[in-house]
């Protein structure tokens, strides 16, 4: 089944659960856990920054999806930090 068709029949998920989580090591599809207790939570800043990331082009610095987004001086921006447009790119894309 095609990603996409998958992903509007799951319902009430994000469509960053596509991908892995960076930051407890949740696979694909699979919901995020805190570390230490192991109780699932929505998903973590850094899995929906990754997704935004892959997912759209920024409007803010006009780069392409893949790129990390550029500050004003035209260096990228620390790890898992992008423009909150490129959130909202990302979520029209996705709808």
């Amino acid at each position: 089944m095609p990603d996409d068709l998958h992903h509007q029949l799951r319902a009430g998920h994000h469509p960053a659960r596509s991908m892995p989580c960076p930051h407890c090591g949740a696979r694909a599809h699979q919901p995020c856990r805190l570390r230490k207790s192991g109780r699932t939570i929505a998903e973590h800043p850094q899995r929906l920054a990754d997704w935004a990331r892959i997912t759209a082009c920024c409007p803010e610095c006009q780069v392409e999806p893949g790129t990390p987004c550029r500050t004003a001086g035209g260096w990228a921006m620390p790890a898992h930090a992008i423009h909150a447009r490129r959130y909202q790119e990302a979520e029209e894309t996705c709808a």
